[in-house]
């Protein structure tokens, strides 16, 4: 019954105005946008990136995958700190919701509130978890649609470092 009430929201999302506005592909350029962190700092991209290789991942709590992928991220973003920024956007959830998520998971990326998805639309993005890697310019060098290890996720990583 679960499985249905999911698929049925998918569905009828799909059919108004929230359909995604955009298909971010390599070599695109990422979209802009403003949004609080889920400790309340205000964030800006590119402005506050400029510069700087990012990783944004779009994810919620609901999703099977995205725990573990987390938690791998974490190990990769701690081995590479100061050489690489991460943005967690949670689509579609609360402030609690998402605090009380990265508390249990203990990642210490940013996590950024997208409650209505309009990030996760503007990056096209359709499933839960979708990765982009972003160079100093603001150009995707990496998509990663759905589950990734850990090594996946660090050759994307290299690879943008380079």
């Amino acid at each position: 019954m679960r499985v249905f009430l999911l698929i049925a929201a998918l569905l009828l999302s799909a059919c108004g105005n929230e359909v995604p506005k955009a298909n971010i592909n390599i070599g695109s350029i990422a979209p802009t946008f403003q949004a609080f962190g889920a400790d309340g700092s205000a964030v800006h991209f590119p402005a506050a990136y400029f510069g700087k290789p990012l990783v944004i991942r779009f994810w919620a709590d609901w999703c099977k995958y995205c725990e573990g992928e987390m938690k791998a991220i974490e190990m990769v973003y701690q081995a590479n700190r100061g050489k690489l920024q991460v943005l967690a956007i949670n689509a579609g959830q609360d402030k609690a919701t998402i605090n009380a998520f990265i508390k249990k998971i203990g990642v210490t990326y940013p996590a950024l509130l997208d409650e209505n998805s309009a990030i996760a639309r503007s990056y096209g993005v359709v499933g839960l978890p979708t990765t982009f890697f972003i160079d100093g310019k603001g150009i995707v060098r990496g998509k990663i649609v759905g589950e990734a290890d850990e090594t996946t996720f660090a050759r994307h990583v290299q690879e943008l470092l380079q």
